[in-house]
């Protein structure tokens, strides 16, 4: 199927693909891989009238040691966040995710920024910047602002970011010597997203869990923290008998509303959050 008609503007900075927002409002959305936009419009599950394309504009792909963090452009695409040596070392949450994204065409076009900002419940970069305690970095007319990632994620492909503001940047923090993460998926056959995906970073003291963070996406309307999980590990020894414990209460929250759909049901994705979260945590415990 063919998109809705639509007028193309090619934006030279972020201060003009600011400008054209504000003209255009809620008419135009933002094109920089279009991994995320493109299948939506060809469906015309989106039909913006204007597209602002800013995949060319200067500064926005880079990969950077901040010391306390680490600063990605929103512009990165996932083969080079993939390959980067210094997010391998010091986050390597991220890398993992986005070796599994898509193919090889999917990693190469598309950008970090552009799957952030889109919010599919079945990403894999939400729950990795989740369990990372990262924060995204948003600019729009009043300037600069720092959003952190468990504020950034709304509701079904909605999110933080004011429809006249760019995700700019995404910054996580480094790791501890004593800190490791994994990110783990089970993905639709066809698509490659995450049917669940889970990631998760666990600091040990004393050979106990001190701080624990697990998140999961593809499990409900937006990438989630499992609070139920973290709980039951944090305190704990990193083991079998300690995971497997903490694993049973994964996607257990009255809260949460299950994503059930032709492929997998409510029931099978709850499970299937339970396996991974054992998997992923496993993983952790194997690499200290």
């Amino acid at each position: 199927m063919y998109p809705a008609p639509f007028e193309y503007h090619r934006a030279r900075s972020v201060d003009e693909a600011i400008s054209l927002l504000s003209q255009y409002g809620s008419d135009a959305k933002l094109i920089a891989g279009g991994h995320s936009l493109l299948p939506m419009m060809k469906l015309r599950l989106a039909t913006p009238a204007h597209l602002i394309d800013i995949r060319t504009i200067d500064g926005l792909q880079y990969i950077e040691d901040k010391g306390d963090y680490i600063a990605i452009g929103a512009g990165t695409s996932h083969a080079a966040i993939e390959k980067s040596d210094l997010l391998k070392q010091k986050m390597p949450l991220l890398p993992q995710a986005a070796a599994v994204i898509g193919d090889p065409q999917v990693r190469n076009m598309g950008t970090i920024g552009g799957s952030l900002a889109h919010a599919d419940p079945a990403a894999d970069y939400p729950a990795a910047v989740l369990a990372a305690g990262a924060q995204l970095v948003a600019v729009g007319e009043d300037g600069e602002r720092v959003i952190p990632a468990e504020e950034f994620f709304v509701e079904l492909f909605q999110t933080d970011l004011d429809e006249r503001e760019i995700l700019t940047e995404i910054r996580v923090p480094v790791i501890s010597g004593n800190t490791r993460g994994a990110y783990l998926k089970f993905p639709h056959p066809a698509s490659r997203f995450a049917i669940v995906g889970c990631a998760a970073l666990v600091t040990l003291e004393n050979n106990v869990c001190s701080d624990v963070r697990v998140a999961f996406t593809g499990v409900a309307s937006t990438a989630f923290r499992d609070s139920g999980v973290e709980d039951a590990l944090r305190g704990q020894p990193l083991n079998e008998s300690t995971i497997q414990k903490a694993a049973e209460q994964a996607a257990e929250s009255d809260e949460l509303e299950i994503m059930e759909d032709n492929f997998a049901s409510e029931d099978y994705r709850r499970h299937l959050a339970k396996v991974y979260a054992k998997r992923t945590l496993m993983q952790i415990a194997s690499a200290f």
